[in-house]
């Protein structure tokens, strides 16, 4: 015969006069550990306090319109069938760049599908960056990787998976080693709001909440991972007050403002490298364009809302504190728009015009002494003449 479950007794929470009385009946109220957290993770972006230099918002402005200008011709060009995948950052500029822009050149980043960008920011040259899109032997990855999964030892930007959540422990792993070699160097762990109900999530922010290793969790909920509304990812008020669990701080802030983004990025990096530990932040954005080339989101959303966010593009909000500032003019903007239209264009031509890798490199980089087997089939590969690659363009002119 079974026995009936044991109940466990419910703890009784002091009511507020004992909470009083409890810091010496001053009137001023005891806040439990929980509580104090909670508030710590619900920060409004008004309590960050570092405010980028106008030097930095010029420079920012200008990469946030480069890399519109990117994602717009690229977009096209799939369209025509000259690449064969892409991912759009559009309407997430500020959350990717404005974040990035706050860490040093020696600093890590584990990025998702919308950070490619802050490559280009950190100085990584645009034509091996498309080559990447376009697989060829310009390509630093040779080739081998999924279109729109750039990355480059040379910029500190790890390669990632189409896993989703994969690259968090990865991060938080890299941070833990920096913390243990004494280097001063910040992780950051970049991640859509899907990636949230991973598991790798939460165990990547327990790792990190017990060891307290120099990595930031960004967390860009764009309120849909792919066709999934946040709504239905998760039963919390906010993707940030998850850290309230693992011991750790964690700040909300709008995605759309460059500055906010900054202000709070900057000052989780700075905890970060002085010992102080993770935080997650998350920047409330919107995907305005598609989830990639590959979706249709019309068939899950509603238009009304993507115009509605439209209204709160990132680039034109900091466009309006360049002019508040005065620090920026029409003629300066049409300038900027035409020389990044022009060098956009310039890197597709050359990027385009690049051989395929050449079919040997399939077997290199995995054995130091290639087996028995391999040569054969190497051999074998090498023997029969190359398939041409089909014209794009002509095939886009018809």
């Amino acid at each position: 015969m079974s026995r009936p479950p044991r109940r466990v007794p419910e703890r009784k929470r002091p009511d507020k006069r004992r909470r009083k009385r409890a810091n010496g009946g001053d009137g001023v109220e005891f806040k439990t550990p929980l509580e104090s957290s909670l508030a710590q993770a619900t920060r409004a972006e008004s309590d960050v306090s570092a405010q980028p230099s106008p030097e930095v918002l010029l420079r920012l402005y200008s990469e946030m319109v480069r890399l519109r200008t990117l994602d717009e011709r690229m977009m096209t060009l799939q369209r025509q069938g000259r690449v064969g995948f892409y991912g759009a950052c559009t309407g997430q500029e500020a959350a990717t760049l404005a974040s990035a822009i706050a860490l040093e050149p020696s600093d890590w980043i584990f990025p998702a599908l919308r950070e490619a960008g802050a490559m280009l920011l950190r100085g990584f040259p645009l034509v091996p960056y498309l080559s990447q899109v376009f697989g060829n032997s310009g390509d630093e990855t040779k080739g081998r990787q999924m279109p729109s999964h750039m990355a480059s030892r040379r910029v500190n930007q790890v390669s990632w998976s189409s896993c989703i959540g994969t690259q968090l422990p990865q991060a938080v792993g890299a941070a833990m080693a920096a913390k243990l070699r004494g280097d001063r160097a910040v992780v950051a762990a970049y991640m859509g709001d899907g990636a949230t109900s991973s598991a790798d999530f939460h165990v990547a922010l327990n790792f990190a909440g017990v060891f307290k290793p120099p990595v930031v969790f960004v967390c860009q909920n764009n309120h849909w991972a792919i066709s999934v509304p946040t709504a239905k990812q998760t039963a919390s008020e906010s993707i940030a007050i998850k850290s309230v669990a693992y011991g750790f701080p964690g700040v909300k802030v709008d995605g759309n403002d460059a500055i906010a983004v900054y202000g709070a990025m900057k000052e989780a990096v700075d905890r970060a490298r002085s010992g102080g530990g993770p935080t997650l932040l998350e920047c409330e954005t919107y995907r305005i364009g598609a989830h990639s080339s590959s979706d249709d989101p019309t068939r899950y959303r509603d238009e009304r809302e993507v115009e509605l966010w439209r209204k709160r593009d990132p680039i034109e909000r900091l466009r309006a504190r360049l002019d508040e500032d005065r620090i920026w003019s029409d003629k300066q903007d049409e300038e900027l728009r035409a020389r990044v239209l022009d060098e956009v264009n310039a890197a597709i031509a050359e990027a385009e015009r690049k051989p395929d890798p050449p079919r040997e490199g399939l077997f290199d980089d995995v054995y130091s002494n290639l087996p028995w087997f391999l040569r054969e089939q190497r051999d074998e590969l090498l023997a029969s003449p190359p398939v041409p690659r089909p014209d794009a363009k002509k095939i886009a002119g018809n």
